[in-house]
């Protein structure tokens, strides 16, 4: 299948970690105009305390207010039986359940151990019965966490399966939460998630951070492992403020190049995308990234693949 589905994270993850509260009708407006480019994901906020992030208190109201495509898939993240219990009261039918693979990161994040996290997670999702939305468990410091180190393979392995026994099926985003893996470690865990795990009711996710500038190459890297869900922020917003050193998720105009010159559709209008993700970026210059937004927009869409050849340098 020659084709990947980018899923952009900037109205939760890119946003979350930007200090000046963003006026609701700002975020309104960014997330109408990122939904116009041909996203057929996008994750438009959390439903968590807002003393922990009160960045996102106004998720609900832009749920109610925002003007989206019917065909659009909203998510929005979780991290307890509350926070999923006030995504369903919105009318949400796609939530990230949130939890940690690395201890440290996990009680930074939610005050809880891992074990703590995955049982309330298995006593809600339970509890739903057959009315649940569609769920993404998203695994975090899947590579490296920023107290403990490179977190070993089959700690992620052990998450993941305790993930399908309580929820047979799912989507599970492998998290890159500081940014700091590398091709070879991200082939090397997807080569043995997807060969054990994945199925017609299991599927994986790529979610990375492009701390070292390594983003756009372990993206492409778990779409050579079979991965077909990558996540990417316009403009290279974001970071976790619970991951010290961690910066901006991978640019979605950053993947959506480099998939389009390799021959992979991504669906996404690059023109838009890069007018977009000027105006994401102005929410916060200090914190934006990438690197397709810095070329000259002539060339940045100027064709993909041969297409470029005979084009002045």
């Amino acid at each position: 299948m020659n084709a990947v589905d980018i899923l952009e994270v900037a109205p939760r993850d890119g946003f979350q970690a930007v200090k000046p509260f963003i006026a609701t009708e700002t975020k309104i407006a960014l997330i109408e105009a990122l939904a116009a480019c041909g996203f057929r994901r996008l994750e438009i906020g959390s439903f968590v305390s807002p003393k922990a992030i009160p960045q996102l208190a106004d998720t609900g109201e832009i749920l109610k207010r925002a003007k989206l495509p019917k065909d659009l898939r909203v998510q929005v993240l979780v991290a307890n039986a509350r926070g999923l219990e006030a995504a369903l009261a919105a009318g949400v039918r796609e939530v990230c359940w949130v939890i940690s693979v690395s201890e440290s990161h996990n009680r930074a994040n939610v005050n809880r151990t891992v074990d703590e996290s995955f049982e309330a997670f298995e006593a809600a999702w339970a509890g739903l019965g057959r009315d649940r939305p569609r769920l993404r468990l998203g695994l975090s410091t899947c590579f490296d966490c920023p107290w403990e180190g490179r977190v070993p393979e089959e700690a992620v392995i052990r998450a993941v399966e305790r993930t399908i026994a309580a929820a047979p099926e799912v989507e599970i985003a492998v998290c890159d939460t500081t940014g700091r893996a590398a091709p070879d470690h991200v082939g090397s865990l997807f080569g043995r998630l997807i060969a054990r795990y994945a199925s017609e009711r299991v599927s994986f996710a790529f979610h990375g951070h492009d701390t070292y500038g390594l983003g756009v190459a372990n993206a492409i890297e778990a779409y050579r492992q079979g991965v077909r869900v990558i996540d990417g922020a316009a403009g290279g917003l974001g970071g976790c403020p619970f991951a010290p050193g961690a910066a901006g998720n991978t640019a979605s105009e950053d993947l959506v190049f480099a998939f389009e010159h390799m021959g992979v559709s991504t669906g996404i209008d690059l023109a838009r995308l890069l007018e977009a993700a000027e105006r994401v970026a102005e929410v916060a210059p200090e914190q934006a990234g990438g690197k397709v937004r810095t070329v000259p927009r002539r060339r940045a869409l100027a064709g993909f693949g041969h297409a470029t050849q005979g084009v002045g340098a």
